[in-house]
């Protein structure tokens, strides 16, 4: 291999090199919500808008569940089902009542597996339902969580979010109520999503 050859590829390794690491841009990795919106909780909030659904959702869900595992103690990650259209709430509603049964953890990969390998129809509470009980959910408890006079308090606050914080595709996540990402590759989302987090506890600290 001649020397030219090898300057090359010395030059192309250094340049994908600084772009794998360079910094998050805004408007580029990131937006800012103008007003930024309050943040319940002493801990950095990370909202993850989702949709079993999606398939760019799915292709981010084992990052950012290993993510999960290993992020700082200072924040805490919240799901979101999105709600863009009717046909949209079962899953919402399914999110809600495992969480209220304790049984979101366990269902949680099944059901993006489900929508996106299996390509499994879980559109109603019929199809659900036996869905979840194949996994070793007590039915009875879950139509009555499905079904609970404080799910549809929830189904509205979910469907007021996606209004509230501008959401217009998934996955997003919205940071501390102030740092916007979206439209990624999952390993870009999970490395703004660290940089975002420093952002914010920042912010959050005063210092610039």
């Amino acid at each position: 291999m001649n020397n030219s050859i090898k300057s090359l590829l010395v030059a192309v390794a250094l340049f994908f090199s600084s772009a794998a690491f360079a910094a998050a841009e805004l408007g580029r990795d990131y937006n800012l919500l103008n007003p930024p919106l309050p943040v319940a909780g002493k801990k950095i909030e990370v909202l993850e808008f989702f949709f079993y659904g999606c398939s760019h959702c799915f292709d981010l869900h084992t990052p950012l569940s290993a993510w999960e595992k290993t992020m700082p103690r200072d924040v805490e990650l919240t799901y979101v089902p999105t709600i863009f259209r009717d046909s949209m709430e079962p899953m919402a509603r399914t999110l809600y009542a495992l969480d209220s049964i304790g049984q979101l953890d366990k269902l949680h990969d099944a059901l993006y597996r489900a929508w996106n390998v299996d390509k499994v129809q879980l559109f109603d509470e019929a199809s659900i339902s036996d869905f979840v009980a194949r996994h070793g959910v007590d039915k009875a408890k879950f139509s009555s969580a499905y079904n609970s006079f404080s799910m549809q308090s929830k189904v509205t606050r979910a469907r007021q979010m996606v209004r509230s914080y501008g959401v217009r595709g998934t996955p997003t996540l919205v940071v501390d109520g102030k740092y916007m990402i979206s439209g990624l590759y999952p390993e870009d989302t999970i490395r703004v999503l660290n940089e975002v987090v420093a952002m914010a506890r920042k912010a959050r600290s005063g210092r610039k």
